[in-house]
């Protein structure tokens, strides 16, 4: 059947829409230029690391450094920049919804080591002002597709909010924090499926790791044996 439709509908680049003929999703042009995250990055939020020795599993970056991270480690596909910035957005705002599954995939490629065979992935929830405005939850739709491809349990509503919190655009990391801090905790009926096991928390765009943050602590608090993150850009600083 796909066999059939990539005849009728010839793949096309995500990005510029020009015929492509490959599984990456862009065309070279595009992919060129789309910062993906390669060699050494912090092991805590995937931003990427210079003057790092290669391969350095331990390296860590100054925010990571300076701010305790309740989770075990993190990784991150792409900066939040150029390329990446213009289709997040478009997948975020745009309702371009077919970008979940090569975002996921790509996800897979990028955090391949943070999954185990009972690991349980769960997207970070978002307030319900903002889901009934945008009709979905970007991190659920990474989070569900990327259950599709590694077969592993996904628990979408594994967590919730308890307040509404604003758009965090302008806002201090320090009053990120402020707002964030215990914002989500884990859904009264989902602790069990929860507890005593490792959690892979997902979601698209990390800037300060407040949201994160959050999320961790909830999953932590109901039980999780470990927790470890991994979203689809991370906002990097110039380096």
């Amino acid at each position: 059947m796909k066999s059939a439709l990539r005849i009728l509908y010839p793949a096309q680049c995500l990005a510029c829409e020009v015929l492509i003929d490959g599984a990456s999703g862009l065309c070279g042009s595009c992919w060129s230029e789309t910062p993906f995250i390669l060699g050494t990055a912090c092991r805590k939020c995937g931003t990427p690391l210079l003057g790092e020795a290669p391969g350095d599993e331990n390296a860590l970056c100054d925010d990571c450094l300076r701010i305790a991270r309740p989770w075990r480690n993190g990784a991150a596909v792409m900066t939040y920049s150029g390329k990446a910035r213009k289709l997040i957005l478009s997948f975020k705002h745009g309702d371009r919804l077919d970008l979940a599954e090569p975002f996921s995939h790509w996800m897979l490629q990028k955090g391949r080591d943070l999954l185990g065979s009972d690991t349980i992935i769960v997207p970070v929830p978002i307030p319900l002002r903002r889901l009934i405005k945008r009709r979905y939850n970007q991190a659920a739709l990474l989070a569900g597709n990327l259950g599709r491809v590694t077969g592993l349990t996904v628990v979408p509503d594994a967590l919730i909010r308890t307040r509404h919190t604003p758009p965090m655009e302008g806002i201090s990391s320090e009053d990120r924090f402020r707002l964030q801090s215990g914002a989500i905790k884990i859904h009264p009926r989902r602790g069990t499926r929860v507890a005593g096991r490792p959690v892979l928390l997902i979601d698209d765009v990390m800037t300060t790791g407040a949201t994160l943050a959050a999320a961790a602590d909830a999953l932590r608090a109901g039980g999780a044996a470990t927790v470890d993150v991994l979203t689809l850009a991370r906002v990097a600083k110039d380096i």
